[in-house]
């Protein structure tokens, strides 16, 4: 009788340990999943405002449930393991000489591999679907919007309307809005959390991104990834607005502000932080392109932190 109590604790010891350690990485993704739900809620991925966001959404949403078929079994076999084999239990058999079973190994191996195919087949499907570069399908024709992302500023540069804003997107409800990105500096990324996929700007190439407000609102903008000494006021609002709001806005912004053209482009390009956004009237044509191609010199990127002559290498 103790040979086959030791045996069976053995075998159920052999299950919990390898389900363990199986779920380790993915236990730990879904409880920083689970922790970040309350906290993306008001403004950020969890609340989408367009398509992609809400896809991207129900992405994250499917990963964590598939996750959590893991997870929460594994949890509950583990308590359910020290209760029943707990010493006053006379009940649980004792196997001390148990080695192997193919079925367990079956088991213990099927479970990660499941898993594996599940997130990589949503992973597959999401990534086509959501390519950044793939136009959003629309009776509405879309609006073409140029980013350059400086040292430390968002210009964007609407070519069809002839004028530019800094730190701020205003677009209108319901069209899709066709992102052209480039960068006047170092690498940066661009992201607004409620409309979806965020994507890198690189200086001397130019990345695509559709993204579509589904209604009116404002929402927050931001650098994604550091880039110097003014990263963190490098933020931008995103104001869409309905068709005909757009329109006033537009005559708005002709009737007022500076003319952009390479020698404003210059002085707006050094390294600075807007404090308040603005506009331009007018914009040189192709200044988008001159950017991208580096007709014009980028900038010099942080200065802070780089080597200079009390840096050396290491002597062994």
């Amino acid at each position: 009788m103790d040979l086959e109590r030791g045996i069976i604790i053995m075998r159920l010891t052999a299950i919990g340990t390898a389900l363990r350690r199986h779920a380790a990485l993915v236990r730990a993704m879904s409880i920083a999943a689970v922790i970040a739900l309350p906290l993306a809620g008001c403004g950020g991925v969890m609340d989408p405002q367009g398509p992609i966001g809400e896809a991207n959404r129900t992405i994250l949403l499917n990963a964590l449930g598939i996750m959590l078929v893991i997870v929460v079994p594994t949890i509950l076999a583990t308590l359910a393991f020290a209760w029943w084999f707990r010493e006053g239990n006379t009940r649980a058999r004792y196997l001390p000489t148990w080695a192997y079973s193919g079925r367990i190994e079956l088991i213990v191996w099927s479970i990660p591999v499941l898993v594996i195919l599940f997130l990589g087949g949503l992973i597959w499907i999401g990534s086509h679907e959501l390519d950044p570069a793939r136009p959003l399908s629309s009776s509405k024709k879309p609006l073409e919007v140029q980013v350059v992302s400086l040292d430390w500023k968002w210009l964007f540069i609407y070519p069809d309307q002839n004028i530019a804003s800094v730190n701020e997107l205003v677009i209108p409800a319901g069209t899709p809005v066709h992102f052209s990105l480039t960068s006047a500096s170092v690498m940066n990324v661009f992201f607004v959390p409620q409309l979806g996929s965020m994507i890198y700007t690189m200086n001397g190439m130019v990345t695509q991104l559709w993204l579509q407000a589904d209604g009116p609102g404002e929402f927050p903008g931001l650098s994604a990834q550091f880039s110097g000494d003014g990263f963190a006021d490098m933020g931008f609002t995103v104001h869409a607005v309905p068709q005909q709001g757009f329109e006033d806005w537009l005559s708005k912004v002709r009737n007022a502000g500076p003319h952009l053209d390479p020698q404003s482009y210059e002085k707006l390009a050094v390294q600075s932080s807007v404090a308040k956004p603005f506009t331009y009237g007018a914009v040189e044509p192709a200044l988008f392109h001159a950017v991208a191609s580096q007709q014009l010199p980028p900038g010099p990127g942080p200065v802070a932190g780089r080597g200079g002559v009390n840096v050396h290498n290491r002597s062994e």
